[in-house]
């Protein structure tokens, strides 16, 4: 399991996000903003990274952004 931290812009606000790499088969990038999960994610059949949950409700222009820092980080 790995963890990094990112941070991303919303419609102007600054959001700070822990990720959690499951490290398991199915490869799930658990998305916490503290203790609270907001998201979880997970690569396709092309290694793309979508969103599999949105507990936190978070905007979708927010999910985009979290999708491509995991990209960047882990492809």
């Amino acid at each position: 399991m790995e963890k990094f931290e990112i941070s991303v812009t919303g419609t102007d606000e600054l959001f700070n996000f822990q990720v959690v790499n499951k490290g398991t088969e199915h490869c799930e990038y658990e998305v916490y903003a503290g203790e609270t999960l907001v998201a979880v994610f997970e690569p396709d059949e092309d290694e793309y990274i979508h969103i599999c949950r949105n507990p936190g409700g978070l905007d979708e222009e927010v999910i985009v952004r979290i999708a491509d820092r995991i990209e960047a980080h882990y492809l």
